[in-house]
C-alpha cells in the first residue's frame, strides 16, 4: 500500500475503533471496549506507517542516486 492509503485506512480504523470502544463503554461490554481499543491502536499504527513511507519516499526522490 502507498503512504496515502495507509494514512486513510488508519484514520478510518482509528475512528471505528474509537466508536466501538465508546459503544462498549455505554453498553457495558468489556469485549466491545477491548475490540475497539485494538482497532484504534491498529489505526494509529497504520497512520504512523503511512507517515514513515511518505518521509522515506520524499528522501529517496530527493536523493540523486548514482546510476
Amino acid at each position: 500500500m502507498g503512504s496515502a492509503t495507509d494514512r486513510i485506512k488508519g484514520t478510518a480504523n482509528e475512528a471505528i475503533g474509537r466508536f466501538k470502544r465508546r459503544l462498549g463503554k455505554v453498553t457495558g461490554s468489556p469485549a466491545m471496549q477491548g475490540r475497539g481499543a485494538i482497532l484504534e491502536a491498529k489505526g494509529k499504527g497504520q497512520k504512523a506507517l503511512g507517515g514513515i513511507k511518505r518521509i522515506v519516499g520524499r528522501v529517496t526522490s530527493a536523493a540523486h542516486w548514482p546510476r
